[in-house]
């Protein structure tokens, strides 16, 4: 849908409603180059797409690098203590000795807890990231794929060099170091008479094991610094909607339905405000060697090039921008729950899970945009359901609180005995896009070219692993694992239990008709045309099952014949189950 925004007669702050106000009125006058900005972001409205622009890689923000520095920095000025924007009360500084933050998926500034809390409790803050072996060059755990694919740990590097660069604009560094937390953490500590080591806690068992072992390494040692003689480690929840405290019940109580937890989470819970970050947070310690971001190729990786698709800009900054873009400049908040199902291009849906992921957003700060836009501009189904969206993976996360390691175990949470295939020609197929059904083969083309795919197609390629093919669900999920620059273990194994029929809901199990979904989500293939090509030159209603114009099927779907397929496009379902 097209916005139509008429030029403002003059540059006045009244124009411009997606910055909120201050108590003491609009933005001030220093922002005059951000209001020139954003009257011209605006006045240009969204763009429809053709079909030659589609064959061209989109970055996502599809803001200049200007506009994106621009928006960053107006919106960290309205989440600081000088600001009266909306947050959390902090900002009171009186703490003694030096601090660590140790920052792992949380690649943020704004609404970071663990760095807020770091610098009141301290003189001196150092700010910390490990290259963990592990995680940059680890392999998955049953299968053996690659722990963090190229496109992932290019992602992050973004993400790393643009937290180092926010970082420093806030009178502090990021110092990168090479090896596990566990053994860099305690010797830091010690080297620099460290009180305490601050970080946002995880849930599942890799990262918890971490956790124990930079505990483990901290009171081992003895430091002389501030009457402190042991360096302690503390762990802050960070990362959800809603606070784990804030919950009605505790996490081993978590409802199995969730719906049952959204509603009860809606009526009962309050949603913490974003936490205020302070003008300055320095001063940073002397340090000769900050140490480097590494590059792909340091890190054993090709640097991969996106020539299809969308391209995502890693780092807080292009998040706030695409907040901004998606919320405020093309207005496309108002018409997600009609989009939100698509496949094809850049603004279908938010995007915003790859800095989710990541933690350079927080899913507060959007829940605050979501709320001023509901204000300024207009509330209803659409800007709900990106909360609703945001509900669910909470879910996830204290689902795997939960019920912990079974989430990555074959029988999942309940513990299902079930017959899987590993059959790694089968496998393979689906992976590199060879099953001879287009909808499936785009999806994985997309994912392996873009380290993305939408929510549609997941459920989809999914499906169609586990039911039509009958492979070992864990292979899927751990591929994706590889690729997906918004992997988190929780919304990963949780979505795979789901759509494998094995999470801890016995109602989520569902059948996705391809030759439903094609007719419903990508009736005249311009989907796996964009992808696969040598299908464009087929009429539009062959494309989705060419015949002999492709490779062959490598197994034949569970449900409908080739026969029924081809003189019914839609796949008339005999089962209330079958999407």
């Amino acid at each position: 849908m097209l916005l139509s925004i008429l030029r403002p007669s003059k540059f006045s702050p009244t124009h411009f409603p997606h910055f909120p106000r201050s108590k003491t009125g609009y933005l001030s006058t220093g922002s005059t180059r951000l209001l020139l900005l954003s009257s011209r972001m605006m006045i240009s409205g969204p763009k429809l797409e053709s079909s030659s622009a589609r064959d061209a890689a989109q970055r996502v923000p599809g803001l200049n690098p200007s506009e994106i520095d621009a928006v960053a920095e107006e919106t960290v000025r309205r989440y600081s203590v000088v600001s009266s924007g909306a947050g959390s009360s902090r900002g009171k500084r009186g703490g003694k000795g030096v601090a660590i933050v140790w920052f792992r998926n949380d690649l943020r500034v704004l609404d970071n807890e663990a760095l807020v809390k770091a610098w009141e409790e301290s003189e001196v803050v150092l700010p910390l990231y490990c290259v963990d072996p592990r995680l940059f060059g680890g392999a998955t755990h049953y299968f053996g794929f690659a722990k963090t694919g190229a496109l992932r740990s290019k992602f992050l590097l973004e993400c790393l060099a643009n937290l180092k660069k926010n970082l420093r604009k806030h009178g502090l560094d990021l110092m990168i170091r090479h090896g596990k937390p566990e053994e860099i953490i305690p010797m830091l500590a010690k080297s620099f008479g460290v009180h305490t080591v601050y970080a946002h806690k995880e849930t599942c068992s890799e990262e918890l094991r971490v956790e124990r072992l930079v505990n483990k390494g901290l009171i081992s040692i003895e430091v002389t610094s501030n009457n402190v003689t042991r360096p302690g480690l503390q762990l802050l929840w960070g990362g959800s909607l809603y606070h784990v405290d804030d919950l009605p019940f505790v996490c081993n109580n978590l409802p199995d339905v969730y719906t049952q937890f959204r509603k009860s989470v809606e009526s009962k819970s309050t949603i913490r405000g974003c936490i205020w970050i302070p003008a300055s947070l320095g001063p940073a310690p002397q340090i000769d060697d900050w140490g480097s971001i590494p590059s792909a190729e340091q890190l054993g990786f090709h640097d991969e090039k996106v020539n299809k698709g969308s391209i995502y800009i890693g780092g807080e900054s292009a998040a706030l921008g695409r907040v901004h873009e998606y919320f405020w400049k093309k207005d496309l908040l108002k018409v997600y729950k009609e989009t939100r199902n698509g496949m094809l291009g850049p603004d279908y849906s938010t995007k915003f899970s790859p800095w989710l992921a990541s933690g350079s957003l927080s899913p507060r700060l959007i829940y605050e945009e979501v709320k001023l836009y509901e204000k300024e501009r207009l509330a209803n189904e659409s800007t709900y359901w990106v909360l609703f969206e945001l509900i669910w993976r909470d879910y996830f996360k204290f689902l795997s609180v939960k019920y912990g390691n079974s989430l990555f175990h074959l029988g999942g949470p309940r513990g299902l005995q079930l017959k899987w295939s590993q059959d790694k020609t089968l496998f393979d197929s689906w992976r590199e896009g060879r099953t001879g059904y287009p909808l499936v083969d785009a999806n994985m083309k997309e994912l392996s070219a873009t380290g993305f795919m939408s929510n549609r197609g997941r459920q989809i390629v999914c499906s169609f692993l586990v039911r039509d093919m009958g492979i070992d669900w864990r292979m899927g999920a751990e591929w994706f694992e590889t690729c997906l620059l918004d992997y988190d273990p929780c919304s990963n194994y949780g979505n795979w239990t789901y759509g494998a029929g094995v999470g801890n809901d016995p109602r989520e199990d569902r059948y996705f008709s391809i030759p439903k979904q094609a007719q419903g989500y990508d009736p005249d293939g311009e989907y796996v045309a964009y992808w696969l090509p040598e299908l464009r030159r087929l009429p539009k209603d062959k494309r989705h099952f060419p015949g002999s114009s492709y490779i062959k099927p490598v197994v034949p779907l569970k449900f409908g014949s080739s026969a029924n397929r081809q003189n019914n496009f839609a796949g008339k379902q005999s089962r209330s189950s079958r999407r």
